[in-house]
């Protein structure tokens, strides 16, 4: 009964969202001429490149491969200065939140990393309860999954919706308050599971108690939203609106509804998945997708290709994605329609790939040598194509003939950090370096940081990713084969691990550059250059603006 109340709700939901989007067609709210595309730029602003985070030399690069498409090179002052005062109504807000990720990263990785290792040197650190492999991979996870992932991708996303909305964030003080809340939670709910506190429910391992501080905290921080959509002069709502809107609605909803002491026995275990899918699908997806959407655009000086396929992409993504997490529990006691469903869903979440794919390819057609300048542009752009490849990876996995093999093997968790690490954190790594100079007032100090951590993390990753792949499917096989004794599996995979362990440290290390880096810039450490990082410069070199920060 509980189980059919799950699929009941989520249809529900599907249902009130298909209205929502007539109400908005009705209302004009939503267009698809190419103006709707081109409202996050100001008027002449097309063709004119923006990366505060490249070099005098790089920005020169970048321009004049631009040239061929620029309209005009000069963008109208008080559109600019507006875009300042976006700017600095979000600032605080933005560097709160984003300070808490970058910490959370750093904490996150080196938990990460003794568990890796521990797979392969058991009794290293096995002197303390909290350094047990249970103890130090849950609190990763939830490091993760509740510290790095929401905070820096609200920290961006809150940045963006003044800008989107075309005028001031209203409600920052909710915001902020909400970020305390969600943090002070979240270490509290850590050091819970440090001392033996734990569900028991991978990705709600947090006591509920503590857990509902966290849907507290989402709740406030979407109340910036609310305010600033009352009062915003946008005549058109991008698409990237749409993505975080939903997003900031559905989280607090997710966790509060997966937290219900409702759910026992199997119908725990459907939750369990619905929510772990979900959060992933529902939350940090439709953010990154929404800084893609708005600052690969902005980066190059393009708009988006089709905007057509960018409203299919949305809409898609909320009809399709409900019901996917399903598919973990092939094999499980549970209704056999429900497991179909998610795989049907699971097959139908090409479509809103599709779209995505379709359109960043598009957008970059002509303009991939930009990547060799542009530093954020090479993080998103990684980004965009890991979240194409998740995304395929995840639909054939759901099938059954492939699910038997990847099923309880380190192939699913290596196809779990494709998509929360490749994707969702690599926008998030050019988010950073985008929107940090707008806020502090002045570049990066050193350039060639930005370049050193992107091939740490892109190579460590591709070692982790491509090791534990190989050694779950390995597992896999080894398992199926019934004349094979089940430690046979076990020792198959020990190269995999140890290519784990190692891709895990290079990417430890571009991390632990990373926050050096961004702690330095919020120091005011190293070189001072505000060339990019005003941003009047970049469109109207001599005209006087009077502000000392943006």
């Amino acid at each position: 009964m509980n189980t059919m109340a799950i699929l009941l709700s989520a249809f529900v939901i599907a249902v009130i969202g298909l209205m929502f989007f007539i109400w908005t067609q009705r209302r004009e709210l939503i267009s698809t001429n190419r103006e709707a595309a081109e409202s996050i730029f100001g008027a002449g602003e097309i063709g004119a490149i923006e990366d505060p985070a490249s070099t005098r030399t790089s920005r020169a690069a970048m321009q004049e491969e631009r040239q061929s498409d620029a309209i005009v090179s000069k963008v109208d002052p008080k559109e600019i200065e507006e875009r300042i005062d976006a700017d600095r109504s979000s600032a605080s807000v933005a560097l709160l939140m984003m300070s808490f990720a970058a910490a959370w990263l750093l904490a996150g990785s080196f938990f990460g990393l003794i568990s890796s290792i521990k797979l392969n040197a058991p009794d290293w650190l096995s002197g303390a309860l909290w350094l047990t492999f249970g103890v130090t991979r849950t609190l990763h996870l939830n490091i993760v999954a509740y510290g790095w992932a929401p905070m820096a991708c609200l920290g961006c996303t809150i940045w963006m919706l003044p800008r989107l909305l075309k005028t001031t964030l209203i409600g920052s003080g909710y915001a902020m308050l909400g970020a305390c809340v969600w943090n002070l939670s979240l270490l509290l709910g850590l050091i819970g599971i440090a001392n033996g506190y734990n569900t028991g429910l991978e990705w709600l391992e947090i006591p509920t108690p503590i857990a509902l501080g966290i849907v507290v905290g989402g709740a406030l921080i979407a109340m910036p939203l609310v305010f600033t959509l009352a009062n915003r002069k946008a005549t058109h709502l991008y698409v990237s609106v749409w993505y975080i809107s939903a997003a900031l609605f559905w989280f607090p909803v997710l966790l509060l509804a997966a937290k219900l002491p409702i759910h026992f026995g199997i119908e725990q275990a459907t939750m369990n998945w619905w929510f772990g899918h979900n959060v992933l699908g529902l939350f940090y997806t439709p953010l990154s997708l929404a800084c893609i959407y708005y600052l690969l655009p902005k980066i190059i000086g393009r708009p988006v290709e089709n905007y057509n396929l960018s409203l299919v992409g949305f809409w898609t993504l909320a009809f399709f994605y409900g019901q996917v997490g399903g598919h973990h529990l092939i094999g499980s006691p549970v209704p056999g329609w429900l497991i179909n469903l998610s795989i049907v869903q699971s097959v139908m979440m090409i479509v809103p790939v599709a779209a995505f794919t379709i359109n960043q390819h598009l957008t970059m057609r002509g303009h991939f040598r930009l990547l060799v300048h542009s530093p954020t542009l090479r993080f998103i752009v990684f980004g965009g194509m890991m979240y194409t490849l998740s995304s395929v990876q995840g639909s054939m996995e759901a099938l059954r003939s492939i699910n038997t093999i990847t099923h309880f093997t380190h192939f699913t968790v290596a196809h779990a950090h494709l998509g929360l690490y490749g994707f969702v954190t690599m926008v998030m790594f050019g988010a950073f370096y985008f929107i940090m100079p707008r806020i502090r007032g002045y570049e990066w100090p050193f350039p060639k940081l930005i370049a050193l951590h992107f091939w740490l993390v892109v190579l460590g990753f591709a070692l982790y990713f491509i090791a534990l792949s190989w050694a779950g499917f390995l597992q896999g096989m080894m398992m199926l084969d019934a004349s094979r004794p089940f430690i046979d599996s076990v020792v198959v995979t020990q190269a995999g691990l140890i290519g784990r362990s190692i891709g895990g440290a290079v990417m430890t290390l571009g991390h632990i550059v990373f926050v050096g880096h961004f702690l330095l810039m919020l120091l005011h450490r190293g070189p001072q250059r505000d060339q990019a990082a005003l941003l009047w410069r970049d469109y109207m070199p001599t005209h006087a603006v009077v502000t000392t920060s943006n």
